[in-house]
């Protein structure tokens, strides 16, 4: 529950620090501090670097997909106006993708209920999104939230497959630092606008850099180590409820009936999707 409550933030932190700093320039600094930070802690607690170039590689593509595209399609639609609630719904559908990637990519077999969780699941995305697709709208708006779905579904399996006996500490520096790098001529070509530095912007910072990138992120990659790829992919059908809640509470965002009943058809549909007990028990 503590992951699902910390993930929960990170779609209150963009909302709350956007306001004040360009989507892509925000994630930068976020991503440079959090390698300067895990830096330090590497370092002083003699954590053990990739033995090779090769595990190195894996990782940093592994952060592009979880860290540089998850992150950068969220921050980007809350900034053109999604709410919160709405954009961490839509990537709620990654438990019911990433069941159907681990069977391709890991072997792991779908029963026939994990494909009804999927016709659930995107049941209720329609519902949350008719309204972007619906004539005279411009569903390429929706690309963005798409991109961040794929991401962190892909990066999730790719982590777990390449890069998951890699030390948390400094798998952490080579994946902010990755990202860094890849962010800092995209952020210097299609967003200058300068950060206004307020206090507002400097908790969402802090918070973004502390709690989730080194808190949530490090706790997530934990959960792939020690779990099948399917089932930690199941904690995130608690997000969007608590996000939605988090939202309404600190902004007053209301969510519309079909919203909700969309919310409850992707719970549904992951809830199908996720593994019997029996099955995810290791055989002995």
């Amino acid at each position: 529950m503590a992951f699902v409550i910390l993930w929960s933030t990170g779609f209150i932190a963009a909302r709350y620090g956007l306001p004040y700093a360009p989507p892509l320039r925000f994630l930068l600094l976020r991503f440079t501090l959090v390698a300067a930070l895990m830096t330090v802690v590497a370092l002083a607690t003699r954590a053990r670097w990739p033995a090779n170039w090769r595990v190195v590689a894996h990782v940093a593509v592994a952060s592009w997909l979880v860290n540089g595209v998850y992150l950068g399609g969220v921050f980007i639609s809350i900034a053109n106006g999604m709410s919160a609630g709405t954009s961490a719904m839509l990537v709620g559908l990654q438990p019911v993708l990433t069941v159907f990637l681990a069977r391709a990519w890991l072997g792991e077999r779908v029963a026939a209920r994990q494909w009804l969780g999927l016709a659930a699941g995107l049941a209720g995305v329609w519902l949350v999104v008719r309204h972007k697709i619906a004539p005279g709208s411009d569903p390429l708006s929706l690309l963005p939230i798409v991109a961040a779905l794929v991401g962190i579904s892909v990066g999730t399996l790719y982590q777990k497959k390449y890069a998951s006996a890699v030390d948390l500490r400094t798998g952490a520096v080579i994946q902010f630092a990755a990202c860094a790098v890849v962010y800092l001529p995209l952020v210097l070509w299609t967003q200058p606008a300068p950060v206004a530095w307020t206090a507002s912007f400097a908790f969402a910072l802090a918070w973004s850099v502390v709690v989730l990138s080194a808190g949530a992120i490090s706790l997530l990659y934990w959960l792939l180590r020690h779990g099948a790829a399917a089932d930690v992919a199941g904690l995130f059908y608690l997000v969007p409820p608590v996000t939605a809640l988090m939202a309404w509470w600190m902004f007053g965002d209301v969510l519309g009936v079909a919203a909700f009943a969309g919310m409850a058809l992707i719970a549904v549909g992951v809830a199908l999707a996720r593994r019997p007990a029996a099955e995810a028990a290791p055989s002995r």
